[in-house]
C-alpha cells in the first residue's frame, strides 16, 4: 500500500534583511547605509533620541494600565521610574548627564519629556483605546528571500478586523513636501502586516507630539505592491554595492546632521577600508571588487 506524502511548506531561504530605517538610509545616502549597517560606526548620543526612547517607554507602559488609570498624571508619574530603569540599562546618551552635579539639566530634560506626554493627550484619549500589540516585532520573508523586519509602536485592531498602525514621533512634523518620506516607514510596516495577516491596514497614523499634529494615511493593496517592488530594487542596489564597494554619498541638507562627515568623500574624508575586517575575516558583504568612481561635491 503506497502513501502520498503531504507537501511540506519549507521556509524561504533568506538572502538579506531590511528594516525601515536601513532601507531609508540607503535611499537617502548609500554611504550612510554602509557606515551604519556594514561598518557599524558609532554615532554621537543625543538627548533628543534618548528622550524619544523614554517617551515611547512611558506610552508603552501606560497602555498596560487599566483604561481608567491611563491619565496624564499617571503618565507623568511614570517618567522618573522608567528613566531610572533606562539608566540602569545604560542606553546611548545616558552618560550625557554625568557632569550634571546639581541635577538641574536632568530635571529640565525630564520635564520636557512630560511636556511631550501632555501633547500626546491632546491627540488621543488612551482610555478609549485597547491596543492589540505594543512594541511589536513584525517580519516577513518575501518571495526571493528578502526579509523585512521592524518594531511597530502600536497596533490597534477593530472588532471588524481592521488594523491601525500607530507610531509616536517626538520630533517636529514634516512639511507637506516631506510627508511621503515620513510615511516610508509606515508603508513598510503596512506591507509586512499585509503579507503576514492578509489584511491591508485601514489606517497609518503618525503622532507628532512636539507639534501636537497627527498625520494619517490609508494605503491600498496596489500601492503596497509597488512599494514591495521598491524594496526589492533597494535590496538589489545594496547587493550590488556590497559586491563592488561602491557606496556613494548623496549630499543633501541632511548632511548637516550626519556624524560621519569626517569620513565622507563628499566632504574631503576617506571611508574605512572596505570590506571591514575583524580578526582577519570579512564581517559583512562580499569582497571588495572595484574602485569607486569620483564622488559628487558637497551641497552649497
Amino acid at each position: 500500500m503506497s502513501t502520498v506524502a503531504e507537501p511540506i511548506d519549507l521556509p524561504l531561504p533568506v538572502v538579506g534583511s531590511l528594516s525601515p530605517s536601513r532601507a531609508a538610509d540607503f535611499k537617502s545616502c548609500p554611504l550612510l547605509y554602509r557606515f551604519r549597517a556594514v561598518d557599524k560606526l558609532p554615532e554621537r548620543p543625543s538627548l533628543d533620541a534618548l528622550r524619544g526612547t523614554l517617551v515611547h517607554a512611558v506610552l508603552e507602559r501606560l497602555f498596560g494600565l487599566p483604561r481608567a488609570d491611563r491619565t496624564l498624571p499617571a503618565a507623568a508619574g511614570l517618567v522618573e521610574p522608567l528613566w531610572q530603569e533606562l539608566r540602569e540599562a545604560a542606553p546611548p546618551g545616558a552618560e550625557l548627564f554625568a557632569d550634571d552635579a546639581d541635577g538641574s539639566a536632568q530635571a529640565g530634560w525630564l520635564e520636557s519629556a512630560r511636556e511631550l506626554l501632555a501633547s500626546y493627550f491632546t491627540l488621543e484619549d488612551p482610555t478609549r483605546i485597547e491596543p492589540a500589540a505594543r512594541e511589536e516585532l513584525v517580519e516577513v520573508v518575501l518571495d526571493g528571500g528578502l526579509r523585512l523586519r521592524g518594531y511597530v509602536d502600536r497596533l490597534d485592531v477593530a472588532p471588524t478586523g481592521e488594523i491601525r498602525v500607530v507610531d509616536y514621533k517626538t520630533g517636529s512634523a514634516p512639511r507637506e513636501a516631506f510627508e511621503a518620506k515620513a510615511l516610508f516607514q509606515m508603508k513598510f510596516y503596512a506591507l509586512v502586516l499585509w503579507r503576514t495577516r492578509g489584511v491591508v491596514p485601514r489606517q497609518l497614523r503618525l503622532l507628532y507630539l512636539r507639534d501636537r499634529e497627527a498625520l494619517t494615511y490609508t494605503p491600498e493593496a496596489e500601492e503596497l505592491r509597488r512599494f514591495e517592488r521598491t524594496l526589492h530594487a533597494i535590496w538589489a542596489a545594496i547587493s550590488k554595492a556590497r559586491l563592488t564597494g561602491d557606496f556613494r554619498p548623496s549630499p543633501s541638507r541632511l548632511c548637516d546632521w550626519c556624524d560621519h562627515q569626517a569620513l565622507c568623500p563628499a566632504f574631503g574624508g576617506t571611508p574605512p577600508p572596505y570590506p571591514p575586517q575583524s580578526d582577519g575575516t570579512e564581517r559583512e558583504g562580499p569582497a571588495f571588487g572595484g574602485t569607486p568612481p569620483p564622488y559628487p561635491p558637497p551641497p552649497q
